[in-house]
């Protein structure tokens, strides 16, 4: 990365040291965790293991550096008596000894190593710190996560507020789950690519490879064209990055492709405006959806974003995978008369900006950089959205909503929210899914079914777990499964239908 300091030579392992680059980029650029992941330790020369382990770290460190500061800063005069450099270097060490159980020992050794590697000064103070961490880890989360919620929130690696408000919005039992199996690592699901048609090609692709998938069913609906793979090393296999290269195949979160596969209509719409397209995940998963549903693709298919350089990207993608869109607009979904005048559609899908709680598998810094005050700003947005979005809807016409989130702000009350509103009075909800909406769960395997899978050997990123109980887990721990069999990721959706004017049908 340009203007970043040569490092220096140290002892720390080349996994640890890739580890801190990558946290330290999170940090200094506002990145994402997997993004860089996938620039650095993805394409370094590491041994698998190493680059496994690096990934660990990252994601780990990622996902808990809140409470990783709380324990760090007990041992500190002054939280400002060290530098960013080496509070990630802590950070990483203090997370191996809370939440992996590493040997004491070694994590102080390697953490002191990483230390002396950006701020040599630093060591003294950081080694006596780390110490003081493996004394009191005994302690951790400094409380009864059964009646305690800050010690479950320390537990799980979530901020209080947010912990308060996931039992508050979903349950004591619900919240737990999603806690729990946000520091798990998210499974790999495909979708087969509708537009392109041949599924048997993709189907034997994989049996060609040797590489086992399954169908996905989620609360006992199917959804069309969505593969688990059992092993994500799949993807870089030659045959498997022929179909991801020609468009037949592209990664997305099985619930993701069930609010795709739900939201349209029994009958095929004319015309479609997509609000928030993005890279086109979604439009490509609709368009193929369509052609399975009504036999071909939705001719006139309109997307729109506020990012020219996401519209951009869009524009490409759905070349690539032979998708139809007949224009793709930048603009203000706040203002979408600004876009596209007075002109309506026979369906209109806002894929709305949220705080992406039901993600953090794959996005675990969100945790992080929300507050509960954005959480009042989305809602607020959303609603605003979706009365915008309710003007571009012909009479009859099909309105569909959806996030990747679980806040209640954000979901049920925006819905209740517009119904209520004046610009909502013409709309009512219609089933999806075979149910009033589509709330998918974020739930963690069970560690007795992890450990089977895995021959009830469960793996860490440098070997077998110590103290893995497969009867119970390790409540505390983030252990990896030789097969990711994990639920999908958390999204909602619900579908509304304009009314017809009185004296039409």
């Amino acid at each position: 990365m340009a203007g970043r300091k040569p490092p220096r030579k140290t002892k720390a392992s080349p996994a640890r040291t890739a580890a801190l680059d990558a946290l330290s980029q999170v940090r200094e650029r506002r990145a994402f965790a997997q993004d860089v992941i996938s620039h650095t330790i993805d394409t370094s020369h590491m041994k698998p293991e190493d680059r496994a382990f690096a990934t660990r770290l990252v994601l780990g460190v990622t996902s808990s550096w809140g409470i990783l500061d709380e324990v760090i800063n007990k041992f500190l005069d002054d939280p400002r008596d060290i530098s960013p450099s080496v509070r990630d270097a802590l950070r990483l060490s203090a997370y191996e000894i809370i939440f992996l159980g590493k040997h004491p020992h070694a994590a102080v050794d390697q953490g002191v190593e990483l230390v002396k590697s950006v701020a040599p000064p630093a060591a003294g103070l950081s080694n006596a710190v780390l110490r003081k961490i493996v004394a009191e880890r005994s302690e951790f989360p400094y409380g009864d996560p059964s009646t305690d919620i800050d010690a479950l929130a320390r537990a799980c690696a979530f901020p209080g507020w947010l912990a308060r408000v996931l039992v508050n919005d979903l349950g004591p039992e619900a919240a737990v789950n999603l806690m729990r199996a946000s520091n798990e690592q998210a499974p790999l699901f495909v979708a087969i690519n509708g537009a392109k048609g041949g599924e048997d090609i993709v189907r034997r692709g994989f049996e060609k490879a040797g590489e086992p998938v399954e169908p996905v069913c989620i609360d006992g609906v199917e959804v069309p064209g969505c593969l688990r793979v059992l092993d994500p090393r799949a993807l870089l296999l030659p045959e498997m990055k022929r179909l991801l290269g020609t468009g037949r195949i592209l990664v997305s979160d099985a619930a993701s492709q069930l609010v795709a596969a739900s939201i349209l209509p029994d009958e095929k719409p004319e015309s479609l405006l997509e609000i928030g397209a993005g890279r086109a995940t979604k439009t490509i998963l609709i368009q193929g959806d369509a052609v399975r549903k009504y036999g071909s693709q939705i001719e006139q298919y309109v997307t729109l974003d506020n990012k020219e350089f996401k519209t951009k990207l869009l524009t490409k993608r759905v070349k690539e995978f032979g998708v139809c869109v007949s224009e793709a607009l930048t603009g203000d979904a706040l203002d979408l008369a600004g876009a596209l005048g007075e002109r309506a559609f026979d369906m209109v899908f806002l894929d709305a900006p949220c705080s992406g709680l039901g993600t953090l598998r794959r996005h675990p810094e969100i945790r992080w950089r929300i507050g509960p005050a954005d959480i009042i700003s989305f809602a607020q947005n959303q609603l605003a959205m979706l009365k915008q979005a309710s003007a571009h809807v012909a009479p009859g016409g099909t309105l569909a909503y959806a996030t990747c989130t679980v806040t209640r702000a954000e979901d049920n009350a925006v819905v209740k929210a517009f119904l209520e509103s004046p610009e909502g009075s013409d709309f009512s909800l219609v089933p999806i899914a075979g149910a009033a909406c589509i709330s998918t769960q974020l739930v963690p395997e069970p560690p007795k079914e992890r450990a089977e899978r895995a021959g009830k050997r469960v793996l860490t990123a440098t070997g077998p777990s110590q103290d893995f109980d497969p009867e119970i887990g390790n409540a505390n721990r983030f252990d990896d499964a030789m097969a990711l069999m994990g639920s999908p990721d958390a999204h909602f959706a619900v579908r509304f239908v304009r009314a017809e004017p009185a004296g039409q049908s």
